[in-house]
């Protein structure tokens, strides 16, 4: 991240925590961490997620802020799950990505499956579409081949 845009995003971190309310900062808690949840955060200020995680003025700012909302008693106590969030290296699931992986994949094949039924229900409409009309020509063709036969039975003058 270049240095302007790291401080474009501290300029729009700043004024959109600036345009929030408690009750809006209230409605935000992750409720398992007492934290900001950094998802609304981004969605909501218009900036990265590398500018929540990597950029240290973002960071501190943030910090500051919830530090702040916890004095004045809108957000609550650090929860023991946040402390470890904070203090401790993040592990590393190995499992992570074949799991978005294989979600994505379910997401399109669900896709792919509703479609196709969707074609299967209009071909079969067709097919009986088809077979009542082959049914009427069968009609047709056994009361021409019955006029035909009473043509041939006519003697020829």
């Amino acid at each position: 991240m270049s240095k302007e845009m790291g401080q474009v995003y501290l300029e729009r971190f700043q004024d959109w925590a600036e345009s929030m309310s408690d009750d809006d900062f209230l409605q935000m808690v992750n409720a398992t961490t007492g934290r900001l949840n950094r998802e609304e955060i981004k969605k909501r200020a218009g900036i990265s997620e590398q500018a929540i995680k990597k950029n240290g003025n973002v960071k501190s700012e943030l910090a500051d802020l919830e530090e702040e909302l916890r004095k004045r008693g809108v957000l609550p106590l650090l929860t023991e799950a946040a402390k470890q969030v904070e203090a401790g290296p993040k592990l590393y699931d190995k499992n992570a990505k074949r799991a978005a992986m294989d979600s994505r994949r379910v997401a399109q094949l669900e896709a792919v499956n509703h479609d196709l039924k969707v074609r299967v229900s209009d071909l079969e409409k067709q097919v009986e579409e088809l077979q009542s009309k082959l049914g009427s020509a069968k009609e047709t063709v056994e009361a021409i081949n019955d006029g035909l036969s009473v043509f041939t039975l006519c003697p020829m003058n």
